[in-house]
């Protein structure tokens, strides 16, 4: 298998394959179709087919043909392997000086210091799905939490539908604002223990890399503000997607943090981000 290591290396040398590999880590472990692949990144076609060929012929990437449409996604076996190689190889066996910049939450293997942790929500607007989370977590877990949220490209004000769902289920709304992400990425803003996309576009898109050894999971749901509908099916949505993020938030709070290593950690953010994304009507 050492013979395919190099392989990888040199695919991943290809700026636009390293950007394709990059966006399939930050969904991961989603399957994402080709067509979204191609948009986000901007590419024709047969462009990123030429690209999505070189990773999977390097084993770093997979395919599954849904239907009519092929869906995409990391191999972490190969990933995985591909890291432990250049860290047993170039850093003998010593991951201290590979690992740039850890946090003192986290070093090597070993638990989360019981501390609060810092989460930030991140979608393209910041108007429902963001929100939800920001203030379900908040109400929820606020003596071990400090949550926050923020959008890619947020709506000048947060959504009416939105707002209706949270004063309806016991939050206080008065403090909510759509935020720019901008505003957690400066010297002053907070070092995060946690960063969730809530929505598809959010994770396609680059983000500078966050201070520390940040956890990070892709918990995609679809955009409820996007629904058509009569007032009644559009609130529905709102419903489903606030109940969707409760379930969410619920097992991530019922998470013993400070006793798992950061694998199990991931995994277990990464299983959350799998679970049922309908939720219940609430």
């Amino acid at each position: 298998m050492e013979i395919m290591i190099p392989n990888r290396f040199s695919t991943l040398g290809h700026p636009q394959r390293l950007a394709l590999f990059r966006l399939l880590m930050r969904r991961y472990p989603d399957r994402v179709p080709a067509t979204e692949l191609a948009q986000a990144l901007n590419l024709k076609p047969n462009t990123l087919s030429t690209y999505v060929n070189a990773l999977m012929q390097a084993g770093l990437i997979n395919q599954q043909r849904v239907g009519t449409s092929l869906r995409y996604a990391i191999d972490m076996d190969a990933t995985r392997e591909t890291v432990d190689y250049l860290l047993q190889d170039c850093c003998r066996g010593r991951p201290e000086i590979c690992v740039p910049n850890a946090s003192p939450a986290f070093n090597g293997d070993s638990p989360m210091i019981d501390r609060k942790f810092n989460v930030l929500f991140i979608c393209t607007g910041n108007s429902a799905r963001s929100i939800f989370a920001e203030s379900i977590l908040r109400d929820l877990a606020g003596e071990r939490f400090t949550a926050y949220s923020a959008g890619t490209k947020p709506y000048s004000e947060l959504n009416p539908f939105a707002l209706e769902v949270l004063k309806k289920n016991g939050h206080d709304v008065s403090d909510l604002r759509a935020k720019n992400i901008s505003e957690f990425q400066g010297e002053d803003a907070p070092e995060f223990d946690f960063v969730f996309t809530v929505c598809d576009q959010a994770a396609n898109e680059e983000c500078p890399a966050w201070k520390g050894q940040t956890i990070s999971a892709h918990w995609g749901l679809p955009d409820p503000v996007r629904v058509d509908g009569t007032d009644a099916e559009r609130n529905l949505a709102f419903h489903q997607t606030y109940g969707a993020l409760r379930n969410r938030m619920t097992g991530f709070t019922a998470l013993p943090i400070e006793s798992l290593d950061r694998i199990s950690l991931q995994r277990a953010v990464d299983g959350i981000g799998q679970s049922n994304g309908k939720g219940p009507s609430t």
